[in-house]
């Protein structure tokens, strides 16, 4: 089948056209002046469909590089399924995510991602691929490092928090870091001081502060910036390439933002949480109700002025991506299995629904120029994890995820507003966007139009990666 979309303004890194976009079975045939038909004439008089985008922007389908679906976490799984999640990313614009497959502790790297492939084999809405969280690291992990890069896994997430769950010390981490730099794949980083984060928990837990809002004040920046700081050392001694994830702290990125000012191998990562909600605003909420806000780096303070250094980061390409981490839990049953206790609160926030809106807010209010949102929403995650040309781009012979955005609409999230997420509640009740994903394409078939679901759970397929095409 054979569709045509005409009348919209293509926006790229590079800028913003007006362009009609013609698809041929799944992958985009050509991108046209409008009126010149001198280029797939025969196709663009015959379309089978026609999609009118006038005033809309046309884009690249979002890419969410750090999702969580099915995580144990906390004696309880992440809420959403491979089925739920995608779907509910699906009507927010995102057309690809990557999901973390687990090694536990103890058990084959192998056999943690071949869980992770029947959970998500034919239950998904749309594409994804998997990085690897590496939860024990010794001489088999490193061995199946190797083998996975060859099977199109080629990014290795390590923890430097959670001590007795995925915690790996220095020695380890070295090991991961030299192997990785053999084989060319991309070290993911969770760069919290877990050893410390520990003992300032059971001082506070001690003390009798037990409230949500003590899950951020005994993880305090220090943490985060200590450890974000280790980790690119260690990395400069291996030579590997590091990412590290969900960057919260204004003085983390700065640190690695002098790393990346000396040409090395390092890239950071924020979230929309910590570009919107804070300590103040959302954790400290009265009683237990800030536990729907306990994630991992914490919310941050916004009086000390994190917030708008990280938009500052996203400008200047310190900050290369904006990926969800998204990790929901119901507050029913979940949550509340930390009541009395901040540090039995499973950590996450859902926003995977959300992002592209969120990001676009960032564009209205001029923190971030329309091509930035593009680039850091989905042409960067997909060239940064290897799916470069195939996605993050709108250009002939790449996969024809596409998303007709509407600047002149609006969307009012909230839980029984815009929410598919499997969850019984939203982290952002009460944001509203101007802008409104009005139209998504998954390759090439319409999967969201005009307020209406129109996919189906097995359309999703898994995608092998190349290596990073940001090392040098």
């Amino acid at each position: 089948m054979t569709t045509l979309i005409k009348n919209g303004l293509v926006v790229s890194p590079q800028g913003a056209i007006a362009a009609d976009v013609l698809i041929d079975g799944e992958k985009i045939a050509a991108v046209l002046t409008p009126g010149d038909t001198s280029l797939g004439n025969e196709l663009t008089s015959t379309a089978d469909v026609v999609i009118d985008a006038a005033g809309k922007y046309v884009i690249p389908g979002g890419v969410d590089s750090h999702t969580h679906m099915e995580l144990p976490f906390g004696g309880t799984f992440a809420s959403d399924t491979f089925d739920t999640g995608t779907r509910a990313a699906a009507w927010g614009g995102t057309t690809t995510i990557i999901d973390f497959a687990v090694q536990k502790f103890g058990e084959r790297v192998q056999d943690g991602l071949a869980t992770w492939h029947e959970k998500a084999r034919g239950n998904t809405h749309i594409d994804y691929a998997f990085h690897q969280i590496i939860g024990g690291v010794d001489d088999d992990s490193l061995k199946a490092m190797d083998e996975l890069v060859n099977e199109g896994i080629t990014s290795f997430k390590l923890f430097m928090a959670y001590p007795g769950v995925f915690y790996s010390d220095d020695g380890q981490i070295l090991r991961a870091m030299q192997t990785a730099a053999n084989n060319g794949g991309m070290i993911m980083m969770h760069a919290e001081n877990g050893i410390a984060i520990d003992v300032l928990v059971s001082q506070a837990l001690a003390a009798g502060k037990t409230d949500p809002k003590y899950h951020s004040l005994t993880r305090p920046w220090e943490t985060e910036a200590e450890a974000t700081n280790r980790a690119i050392m260690l990395a400069r001694m291996t030579g590997a390439p590091l990412y590290v994830v969900h960057m919260s702290a204004k003085q983390a990125v700065k640190i690695l933002q002098e790393a990346k000012n000396d040409a090395w191998n390092v890239f950071g990562e924020t979230c929309p949480q910590y570009l919107y909600l804070s300590l103040e605003e959302q954790l400290s909420q009265p009683g237990f109700e800030g536990a729907k806000w306990v994630c991992s780096t914490p919310l941050r303070s916004k009086a000390e002025g994190h917030h708008e250094e990280l938009w500052k980061y996203l400008r200047t390409n310190d900050l290369s991506i904006v990926s969800t981490d998204h990790c929901p839990f119901c507050f029913k049953e979940q949550k509340e299995l930390g009541v009395g206790n901040f540090s039995a609160i499973p950590n996450g926030i859902g926003s995977v629904e959300h992002r592209m809106d969120l990001l676009y807010q960032g564009v209205v209010e001029g923190k971030i120029s329309l091509q930035r949102w593009v680039e850091i929403t989905s042409t960067t995650p997909a060239r940064m994890f290897g799916l470069y040309p195939q996605k993050g781009v709108i250009a002939p012979g790449s996969d024809a995820d596409i998303v007709i955005y509407n600047p002149s609409g609006r969307t009012e999230i909230g839980y029984h507003k815009t929410h598919h997420m499997n969850m019984d509640h939203s982290a952002w009740e009460g944001f509203n966007v101007d802008g409104h994903v009005d139209t998504v394409l998954s390759r090439g078939a319409v999967i969201v139009d005009n307020n209406a679901y129109l996919g189906h759970m097995g359309h999703g397929k898994y995608l092998k990666r190349g290596l990073s095409q940001y090392l040098i």
